[in-house]
């Protein structure tokens, strides 16, 4: 389960991000994360529940953004999005694309309570 070292390693990054904070706690978390991840959100949310107990981020809520994959077809130039994972342009059939999105996996935010002492 991939998922679990994914949870570890945002911990580590929110830890690090909010280390010159004056922090009481993490309201929320919002993730985007592309579809050639093969991330099952729920299994994602369990891990980090299960981590975060303790932490400063225990109880937050984790909003998650799926980025559907999208290319770009070096022979006809078109752009389109990639269904059923079938790599191949629907407009002149090449294989010769280049995906545009799918592949994210970025923290693109957080809600936090700060200290009332700050």
């Amino acid at each position: 389960m991939h998922e679990m070292s994914i949870a570890s390693n945002l911990m580590e990054i929110i830890e690090k991000a909010l280390q010159d904070r004056s922090v009481a706690r993490v309201l929320s978390i919002k993730l985007r994360i592309g579809e050639l991840r093969a991330v099952e959100p729920e299994a994602l949310r369990f891990c980090f529940q299960i981590l975060s107990q303790g932490t400063l981020m225990e109880g937050a809520e984790m909003k998650i953004e799926d980025v559907p994959v999208k290319a770009c077809c070096h022979q006809c130039k078109s752009q389109f999005p990639i269904k059923d994972f079938i790599f191949l342009c629907p407009n002149c059939g090449s294989a010769e694309i280049e995906p545009l999105s799918g592949n994210e996996l970025d923290l693109v935010s957080l809600e936090v309570e700060e200290n009332e002492d700050h």
